[in-house]
């Protein structure tokens, strides 16, 4: 990054202690837990991104395609992005209690692999709760796995209090401990609390329980408001001396940079590969079809299911550059905080509905007279995971002086580089649905024309940026100073300054 950074706060670099303490630590059966969180932070990416697998493979003939089918795949797709929201909760309130766990032991790592055990199992409650929607099963449960996560989170709260030198440093050195740990409990349970209910009800009126598992996403935020209320009707309080400000909710509260990322990062990869295994699964052809349908020529077999491959590359390249543009926008970010980490997990979960868009345009040989409505749909989850990414940046820049580093901020040389990168999708993805609506027939040519342009315009964008620098430069005779120029040599994703 060429922006200088920050340094992180001691809370979440305690693991980068000295050798000689590690060689100790390792002696008395303490362990670092930079893997463990590494290890959780991919299989709660992997969870939350296949869930979106039971709609992508909806089975529906096109005469079947009507509006009963519309609102069934509506629905699934609701639920999709409810739980989705769910098990980033649980990734949240996991960043958040290892922000107070330090270190771990061979206790503490067995109780979060039993948490991770039992988030596996979300998907198969979610598969009942979309095939059988109307039979309150499923979502019980989900409501008891949830439940589950809960109880063993307080486990390794009670834990770690009961054994302080697990703690981070400054909690460990605190005489407050008592009131930090029941601070925290009262935070790790409140979402189990709302689905112990929400299982009570859906045994006689499911429809409740939905909207009970939907507070679980939005709690911490509509506590927020309250105490935003509270506070204009009786005058701000001062916190109390032993407040624990990073177990919070706060929505301007910092969240770890790095998790934030790697969880990303593996939403993004296990899309792509989703990808990929749906064209393995569909698009291989049988081998007595080749004989007896192409006479065996394999290349001709092939050529059928050309519309498949030309949805697969188009959705892979969507994707790619949906990552290109966050790594991109998280190099210039300095702090994430809770608003903007609920931004990305909204942009996450419609990056995960990728694989739904892939599956609507590699169908258009299949259903031609659906493919304007497919089109639309790919365009709508586009467009939805882009814009998420632009108000990730835009809630930066209304505090860009903790949020960003200074290039990318109002008059940075990155500021309008950042702004028009951001905003490629979202503009190409709004501008191929509203032609559909004045070009029905030519749906399909207009959105692989989309998914074609789009990756070039990343690279026009790129040299008209540099073109615009040099010409800069030229008009104002200025010279690059070899610092800088060793600064740069080390970002390639940036443009290059003057």
């Amino acid at each position: 990054m060429s922006g200088p950074q920050t340094p992180e706060p001691a809370l979440r670099i305690q693991g980068d202690a000295p050798t000689g303490a590690r060689d100790e630590d390792a002696a008395d059966g303490i362990q670092h837990s930079h893997r463990m969180l590494s290890f959780s932070d991919a299989l709660l990416s992997i969870i939350a991104t296949v869930m979106i697998l039971p709609v992508t493979h909806t089975e529906i003939s096109p005469e079947q395609f009507d509006k009963s089918i519309q609102k069934l795949l509506a629905t699934r797709i609701a639920v999709y992005l409810m739980t989705f929201l769910i098990v980033t909760v649980a990734w949240a309130a996991h960043t958040r209690l290892f922000q107070v766990v330090g270190k771990t032991d061979d206790t503490l790592a067995l109780l979060n692999l039993a948490c991770m055990m039992t988030i596996t199992f979300l998907p198969f409650t979610f598969s009942l709760m979309v095939t059988f929607p109307e039979v309150p099963l499923g979502i019980f449960l989900f409501c008891m796995c949830v439940i589950t996560i809960g109880a063993v989170q307080a486990l390794i709260v009670v834990y770690a209090f009961h054994f302080p030198h697990l703690l981070n440093p400054q909690i460990e050195s605190s005489a407050h401990r008592a009131l930090y740990r029941q601070h925290i409990l009262g935070i790790v349970l409140r979402g189990p609390a709302l689905c112990f209910v929400a299982a009570g009800f859906s045994l006689f009126f499911y429809p409740l329980s939905y909207l009970l598992m939907a507070m679980v996403i939005f709690l911490p935020y509509v506590s927020k408001v309250s105490s935003w209320c509270k506070g204009r009707l009786v005058g701000p309080q001062e916190p109390p001396a032993h407040s624990v400000e990073f177990f919070t909710f706060d929505l301007h509260e910092p969240l770890s940079k790095e998790r934030v990322e790697a969880f990303s990062d593996g939403v993004y990869a296990i899309v792509a590969t989703l990808l990929i295994l749906d064209i393995c699964e569909d698009n291989v052809p049988d081998p007595r079809d080749v004989k007896e349908k192409f006479h065996g020529s394999l290349v001709a077999a092939l050529s059928v299911y050309g519309p498949h491959f030309l949805a697969y590359f188009g959705s892979f390249a969507t994707v790619g550059l949906l990552w290109f543009a966050h790594h991109s926008l998280f190099l210039h970010i300095r702090k994430a905080t809770q608003s903007m980490g609920l931004l990305n997990t909204l942009s996450l979960a419609f990056v995960g509905g990728l694989p739904l868009a892939y599956q609507q345009t590699s169908a258009f040989a299949r259903q031609p007279h659906d493919e304007l409505e497919s089109v639309r749909v790919s365009c709508a989850i586009i467009f939805l995971a882009s814009i998420f990414q632009f108000a990730i940046w835009t809630t930066a820049l209304l505090h860009e002086g903790e949020t960003l580093q200074p290039s990318a901020r109002f008059g940075g040389r990155e500021h309008a580089f950042m702004f028009a990168k951001l905003a490629l999708y979202p503009c190409a993805s709004l501008l191929a649905f509203a032609s559909t609506c004045f070009l029905s027939r030519f749906s399909t040519a207009i959105f692989h024309l989309m998914q074609i342009a789009v990756p070039f315009a990343f690279l026009l964008l790129r040299l008209l940026v540099r073109l615009g620098l040099a010409l800069l430069c030229a008009m104002r005779g200025l010279t690059q100073p070899a610092t800088q120029a060793e600064e740069d040599a080390h970002a390639p994703l940036l443009p290059a300054a003057c």
